[in-house]
């Protein structure tokens, strides 16, 4: 069933991918640059690299959303990415607890799963 009118796909996931990227560029520019901790700044690195690289496959997958479980796919996605990276980057640079990056690495596993069940069935 397509649920975009005319098959344009999920504008949120590619606006949502976007900013993840502009973001994790920023991050990792930040941890290059202006974190002394050699701790944090790998946490900081490592959410700019999964915030980045997620941002630029929602960014890139968003117009092949035409069906519910794809964009339901990309929203998992999306949730898990944000869950994870704000984890991992709130431990990092402000000494949060880190117990949602779990939660969200897998909710990025099963965002792609869905994904990769979505594609079967195209």
């Amino acid at each position: 069933m397509d649920v975009n009118a005319g098959g344009t796909g999920q504008g949120w996931a590619g606006a949502a991918g976007g900013v993840l990227a502009a973001l994790a560029i920023g991050l990792s520019a930040y941890a290059a640059h202006g974190i002394d901790d050699a701790h944090a700044r790998a946490g900081v690195q490592t959410a700019s690299l999964y915030a980045f690289g997620h941002g630029v496959a929602l960014a890139a997958l968003a117009r092949a959303a035409v069906r519910r479980l794809g964009a339901a796919a990309l929203a998992v996605l999306l949730l898990g990415t944000v869950l994870f990276c704000g984890s991992v980057a709130g431990g990092a640079l402000l000494g949060w607890p880190t117990r949602l990056a779990p939660v969200g690495g897998s909710l990025m596993m099963l965002g792609w799963l869905l994904w990769a069940a979505d594609a079967v069935r195209r």
